[in-house]
């Protein structure tokens, strides 16, 4: 079975060109954790310890409640078709977050008004990318 990734390697994913936000808000407490939450607590506790991956496939297993002897086999089967990477996540679209994908593929979460942000933008040696914008033109 053919296994796809939504990891990056050296590369900033910046936020949407349309999100609504100039500086970054971390996603508003809900009864039910959202995804835009389950990715904040992640990445945010533990920055650079998680691939894109491992990110986007813990937050699935979260929110469809599977357990961690299912974990393994239900990875495979996630990753069998292609993934929205994180591009297409909140954090980027809405809550004004850029991620950081180190040379290992692990990933770390960075405001869009903070000094990391700007010099991850004008650093010529990280490949760039937008995320994904909310609305069509």
């Amino acid at each position: 079975m053919k296994q796809h990734t939504t990891n990056y390697i050296n590369t900033f994913i910046e936020v949407a060109e349309d999100c609504p936000v100039s500086q970054a808000q971390i996603p508003p407490e809900k009864k039910e954790k959202t995804l835009a939450t389950l990715q904040y607590e992640k990445i945010s506790k533990n920055p650079y310890l998680y691939s894109s991956d491992d990110i986007i496939f813990e937050c699935f297993a979260i929110k469809n409640d599977i357990s961690e002897h299912e974990k393994q086999e239900e990875r495979e089967k996630f990753f069998s078709k292609g993934q929205a990477c994180l591009g297409s996540s909140p954090l980027a679209k809405r809550y004004g977050f850029g991620f950081h994908h180190n040379l290992e593929g692990k990933v770390a979460l960075f405001p869009i008004e903070s000094e990391e942000y700007q010099e991850f933008l004008n650093d010529t040696s990280i490949k760039k990318t937008k995320a994904m914008r909310s609305k069509r033109k």
